[in-house]
């Protein structure tokens, strides 16, 4: 009875980092086809690992959409909870809503304090949308919170190098320069597999 009541306390508790970690599909390395990925099987290993998440280091997938990089960062997320790990997901339209919801009474430094104190936080799709400066200003703020503190997990359609592109350029220095400092980057490439999967008939049902 013990047993089957802390294993029920123990999926309850996955359930809830799950639910508080806000994942957009709930994808797991279960769906992960390494035939379809352009990254070395080494480097997914390494970082099935999450030794780079215990030494509070960084993550940054950049490619073509379409090509593993949400799916990488997901798997991952979820995989850190399985372990123990506390996770966030996040966009820069997230970001930028809460600097701008809490601008109002002066509570941003406590907001991002909220938002970065987990093991894990990962943003998603830098560069699919323009960025506006609150978004700017959030970004930042979440990566000096977290520089040498936590990790970050970023999926990006731009290397970081261009980020200067997206938002003011002392912004986009003073980020990278923190979010690089110990970071593995991953670059993907190559044609979209959704785009792939559909033209060859999958992921698609027939209308009867």
């Amino acid at each position: 009875m013990l047993e089957a009541e802390a294993t029920g306390r123990n999926r309850s508790m996955l359930a809830t980092r799950r639910k508080r970690a806000g994942f957009p599909t709930g994808k797991t390395f279960d769906v992960w086809d390494e035939g379809l990925s352009t990254l070395p099987v080494a480097t997914t290993s390494f970082l099935r690992t999450l030794e780079w998440v215990r030494r509070r280091e960084n993550l940054i997938a950049c490619g073509p959409s379409g090509t593993g990089k949400t799916l990488l960062l997901e798997s991952l997320g979820q995989q850190a909870i399985d372990e123990g790990m506390s996770v966030s997901w996040l966009s820069l339209e997230d970001l930028g809503a809460l600097v701008r919801r809490h601008r109002i009474d002066d509570s941003v430094n406590k907001a991002i304090t909220r938002v970065t104190n987990v093991d894990l936080i990962c943003i998603d799709d830098i560069g699919l949308l323009p960025v506006s400066g609150d978004a700017a200003e959030g970004f930042y703020r979440v990566v000096e919170a977290s520089y040498e503190k936590r990790s970050l997990a970023i999926s990006s359609n731009i290397h970081p190098s261009g980020f200067d592109e997206l938002m003011p350029k002392t912004i986009a220095t003073a980020t990278v320069d923190r979010l690089m400092h110990h970071a593995h980057l991953c670059q993907t490439s190559g044609e979209s597999v959704r785009l792939m999967q559909a033209q060859n008939g999958k992921g698609t049902h027939p209308i009867n």
